[in-house]
């Protein structure tokens, strides 16, 4: 049961600061930390283009659209002018119609010609649901003459065939274009032929590897183009973001011009940071443990939904979801059981006719509180929200304002609660306010060049044209190199035309977008043999070993057999009662050292290196944590070729600040888990895509050492962030250990979910003296006070 209730809504007009402190009335005082008030907007208003297609106008202005505001105006200009484009404007700003205008102008303008096809447009969008909210919307536009449609996976073929032959604008993902049109680009032939824009939509997401392989793929995309004679433009539309102009010109590979003066109006947002309390023990060698975040926001969720307030609560995970959604209908039965029902979750998973019924009910007002992940976040239109409910760090000031845009799109005051979790990186923030609101959004991360990355989309491009020397100007210098070693391998075969993919199979089924390259473990229920999931390979020898309890869509099962060889794990269904959880052991070899930062007897480096990990055995945990036993794998050892920073400290250095050497594993490894928790305050990461080692005496530096590593093949461009604002990493893991009330470590500062040792040995009061001793160091001219050399990195 809730803790506190509010009284109904009295009036239509909602008071978020009376809200928010009806919210923390009562035990919950000392739970909200911080409240911060984002001003009101004034909106920016531009008159009409004249070149925009009658009917084009004529169908916004039925649905109520005379005016733009100047960044549509702006945008519109550029793209219809040919400049590639981004726009990169505030939650609720309008984005869509920024491209809608030139696209379908021309598609208008193209349908008199004698093919009926004049001009087509590609829309991309990282989900299904988003395709189809902007289908749903051009459908209501109902301008004459365009024809929409979707093409995913979903798609009958025998509609897939009319949309490649008649549609003029396809909404489809990159998966669809990776899989299945420019492997069958000839089947495409008069769509590519005939086509004037391609629109990347929430462009934001696509960063870290997963971005790495959009810009790969954009890159194939524009060559099939020139092959048909098209040279198409790049429309791109994206949260607000560091360097919008950069990271869209990183994806498409060609200049982008930027549209960033937001002219749409927009009343003002509460903004409140709350923290949940300690909890005794519990935790990982019984150290205290706060509430979770997903429980305190099912909480406040169901008084807003008893008080009449439309809310959403956003949570990271598909589980999570579901928590926060059951949880609060529980304790809404309770004060009153019609209000059971105005309580539901909305993830990815569901069927589209579940999510498309949900958003109604949202937008209609029979659902009055919504659990979400971030399939809501992403440009689904509701509006009328009032308040919206973070459970937990979203990972990126830029996740964070777009969820927090979703309430108040409908010109009212709005409140947003983040409700911190058990993380070092959610207690440094809500105790550190000024890092989420007097500094900029991050710059997406991202490297075209990763040639774990970029090896496998070479080999599909060959597949779908043979590749010549002339595509370097699209693929990069990187190409030629890995074109050689691709032909050692066996995968393209040299011919006087260029190189050719030299198997029989598809290439473009040896690439996953958003994997690492290793193939994926399907996981097999035994008695039936139906394909419950896949795994990233990965992940694989941590979560689904002989022996781990694996849980799909609520049902538990125990993996009986893990093949490798054919990337199968095999499970039973059973609840055993608990919970499994992978030991392993880690080492790294350092490489090329690429960058390097000195000071004084400190040094930071970033460049190449080797991890070595081996999962080693497994516990049983009971729900309250308690260990039942440890019991023993022999799995292989797994490399690891990837990006990282390190830092190393002399002995004597520490010996001063009071750390011993017999003390220096704990400190070390305590500072190791807590720099992995922040980095993504730096660095557009979330902490399972980075990991770390540490040592009290590295054989290649001869020094305690401690680093941090990009969890993926060749790098992510999280470790480089981490180094290029390597003291503002450092200081804030620093602030966050000493900040925290517990005694000895748990897990808000030092202890790691993940941590494959156990999280032995962790000693936090000498993390803290640890980083003091670095941070502590002059350094000389250079980025953060620090002297930067750059090493040939093939040196």
């Amino acid at each position: 049961m809730s803790e506190h209730v509010l009284p109904p809504v009295a009036d239509a007009r909602f008071d978020p600061v009376a809200t928010l402190e009806q919210l923390a009335g009562g035990r919950r005082r000392e739970r909200l930390v911080h409240v911060h008030t984002v001003p009101a907007r004034r909106e920016q208003l531009a008159p009409w283009p004249e070149w925009v297609a009658p009917p084009v106008w004529s169908a916004f202005a039925s649905s109520g659209i005379t005016s733009l505001w100047a960044h549509q105006r702006e945008a519109a200009d550029a793209a219809h002018a040919g400049q590639h484009v981004v726009i990169s404007t505030g939650t609720a700003s309008g984005k869509s119609l920024g491209y809608l205008l030139p696209v379908l102008s021309d598609v208008v303008d193209g349908a008199t010609a004698a093919t009926g096809r004049g001009a087509t447009a590609l829309y991309l969008s990282p989900t299904k649901a988003l395709a189809a909210d902007q289908l749903a919307r051009l459908q209501a536009l109902a301008v004459p003459g365009v024809r929409a449609a979707t093409y995913d996976g979903d798609t009958p073929p025998e509609e897939r065939r009319w949309i490649r032959d008649h549609a003029q604008y396809v909404l489809t993902n990159p998966d669809l274009v990776h899989h299945s049109l420019l492997p069958g680009h000839q089947r495409w032939a008069p769509f590519l032929r005939a086509l004037r824009y391609v629109v990347i939509d929430e462009c934001h997401v696509y960063r870290g590897v997963f971005g790495s392989h959009l810009a790969a793929l954009l890159r194939r995309l524009r060559r099939v183009c020139a092959r048909y004679g098209a040279s198409p433009t790049f429309v791109l539309a994206s949260a607000t973001v560091a360097d919008p102009a950069g990271q869209a010109a990183r994806l498409i590979g060609m200049p982008v011009r930027p549209v960033v003066q937001d002219g749409s109006p927009r009343e003002s947002m509460t903004f409140g940071l709350w923290e949940p309390g300690l909890v005794p023990g519990g935790g990982e060698h019984e150290a205290p443990h706060r509430r979770s975040a997903v429980a305190e926001t099912a909480d406040l969720l169901a008084d807003l939904v008893s008080a009449g307030v439309q809310t959403v609560a956003f949570a990271r995970s598909r589980v999570g979801v579901e928590t926060v959604s059951a949880s609060a209908r529980r304790s809404l039965a309770e004060v009153d059981p019609r209000l059971e029902g105005a309580v539901a979750a909305y993830r990815g998973g569901y069927l589209p006719e579940e999510r498309r019924e949900l958003e109604r009910s949202l937008r209609g007002g029979g659902l009055l509180g919504l659990a979400a992940t971030n399939a809501l976040e992403l440009g689904i239109d509701v509006s009328g929200l009032d308040v919206v409910l973070l459970a937990g760090w979203p990972g990126t000031r830029a996740s964070l304002w777009q969820q927090a845009g979703r309430a108040g799109r409908s010109g009212s005051c709005s409140l947003a609660v983040m409700v911190a979790g058990d993380d070092p990186l959610d207690t440094y923030l809500v105790h550190h306010p000024e890092a989420l609101f007097e500094r900029p959004v991050e710059a997406a991360v991202l490297d075209p060049d990763n040639p774990y990355v970029l090896a496998p989309h070479l080999a599909a491009a060959a597949a779908e044209l043979p590749l010549t020397d002339a595509d370097a100007e699209v693929f990069g210098a990187g190409m030629r190199p890995l074109v050689d070693t691709l032909v050692a391998r066996g995968v393209l075969r040299r011919r006087p035309t260029g190189w050719f993919w030299a198997r029989s199979d598809r290439a473009a089924d040896h690439v996953s977008l958003r994997g690492t390259g290793e193939p994926v473990v399907r996981i097999v229920e035994r008695d039936s043999g139906r394909v419950l999931g896949t795994v990233d390979g990965t992940a694989a020898h941590s979560s689904v070993h002989t022996g781990a309890v694996y849980v799909h869509q609520g049902r538990t099962f125990v993996v009986t057999d893990l093949d490798l060889a054919e990337s199968v794990a095999l499970v039973v269904e059973g609840d055993p009662g608990w919970s499994t959880q992978a030991r392993s052991v880690s080492t790294f070899d350092i490489g090329a050292v690429e960058q390097q930062a000195d000071w004084g007897d400190v040094q930071v480096h970033f460049g190449s290196v080797e991890v070595r990990t081996q999962v080693t055995a497994f516990l049983r945990r009971l729900p309250s944590g308690e260990v039942l036993g440890e019991h023993p794998l022999e799995l292989p050892e797994r490399t690891l070729r990837t990006k990282a920073v390190w830092w190393t400290m002399p002995e004597e250095l520490l010996a001063a600040a009071g750390i011993e050497p017999v003390d220096i594993p704990g400190a070390a490894h305590a500072a190791e888990h807590a720099a992995i928790g922040m980095l993504p305050l730096v660095a557009t990461s979330d902490r399972w895509d980075i990991g770390g080692v540490s040592t009290a005496l590295h054989p290649d530096t001869g020094l305690p050492t401690i680093m941090v590593y990009d969890g993926h093949p060749g790098g992510a461009g999280f470790a480089e962030r981490g180094f290029q604002a390597v003291r503002t990493w450092l200081s804030a893991t620093r602030d966050a250990i000493a900040a925290c009330e517990c005694a000895n470590g748990c897990p808000s500062c030092v202890q790691s979910p993940k941590c494959g040792n156990g999280n032995e040995p962790l000693d936090k009061a000498r993390a803290v003296a640890l980083l003091e001793v670095v941070l502590a160091v002059e350094g000389t001219a250079g980025p953060e006070g620090a002297r930067v050399t750059a090493t040939d990195p093939g040196s």
